[in-house]
């Protein structure tokens, strides 16, 4: 990353992927955005997933810095004020792991501040239902969208049914959101899909990376997977395999949170 003589700095956290093409359109894009928009800050960036870490440099030989390594790395430069920006959707586990590690060195530091995840608040539910259903044109109320998230068992999962509610009630009972690992699941979604009736299924994930779930659990060809669990209930289905990160306007979301933290 970028290292310069400023003693202001700004940590860009991901949760990581192995996935090299969307690492690049994604997490990448937008490391490179803000490297752009704050010349005068040094950057570093981090990612969560230690096991994603250590595959990348057993397959590829590339380091990357875990969130406490990383902050090991700011203070020896003697880095004195900190913003750390998550590029999370929720504030859910991975974000209470980072905020950890990165406030185990705060007595280092003079300031650290914390940007908020991509779905903060009910202003981040409607620019991101204005991006998405803008992008798949979803005034065509014979379609569906189907939104795939994560999903946690932290607290604030909730966040995914509040965003399914939100689309509707901004009008577009014709969006779904689901995720693999919580509620709603995609029992709960093909329920909800199966009494509107759609003539097709968009569907697309609710991820930053478009990687390994969008790719297999998503789009696969298996039987668990959510494009055959929605084919084999009748529906022609169309998949896009694109992370949040490559949308202009999701991305100048997590540069707003950047930026209210960095002037907090």
């Amino acid at each position: 990353m970028k290292n310069t003589m400023s003693k202001n700095a700004i940590l860009i956290v991901s949760f990581g992927t192995s996935f090299n093409e969307t690492r690049e359109k994604n997490i990448d894009s937008i490391e490179k955005e803000i490297m752009d928009l704050y010349p005068g800050y040094s950057i570093y960036s981090a990612w969560t997933s230690k096991m994603i870490i250590k595959k990348v440099m057993q397959r590829d030989g590339r380091i990357i810095n875990t969130v406490s390594e990383a902050m090991e790395q700011i203070v020896r430069d003697g880095i004195e004020e900190l913003t750390v920006q998550p590029t999370h959707i929720i504030n859910g586990l991975e974000n209470d792991f980072m905020i950890a590690d990165v406030m185990e060195h705060s007595k280092s530091l003079r300031k650290i501040s914390i940007g908020a995840p991509l779905l903060n608040n009910i202003e981040d539910a409607r620019v991101i239902i204005e991006v998405l259903t803008e992008e798949y044109s979803m005034s065509d109320k014979r379609k569906a969208l189907v939104l795939m998230g994560h999903g946690s068992s932290h607290h604030s999962n909730f966040a995914y049914a509040a965003l399914d509610y939100s689309f509707k009630e901004s009008g577009h009972e014709n969006v779904f959101v689901g995720t693999i690992e919580a509620y709603p699941g995609i029992d709960v979604i093909l329920r909800s899909v199966n009494a509107y009736n759609p003539s097709e299924i968009i569907l697309i994930p609710f991820m930053l990376v478009a990687g390994d779930h969008a790719a297999n659990d998503m789009a696969g060809d298996e039987e668990d997977s959510w494009k055959y669990i929605f084919e084999s209930a009748g529906y022609p289905v169309k998949c896009f395999i694109k992370g949040l990160g490559e949308y202009t306007k999701i991305r100048d979301l997590y540069f707003k949170h950047l930026e209210a933290a960095l002037i907090s």
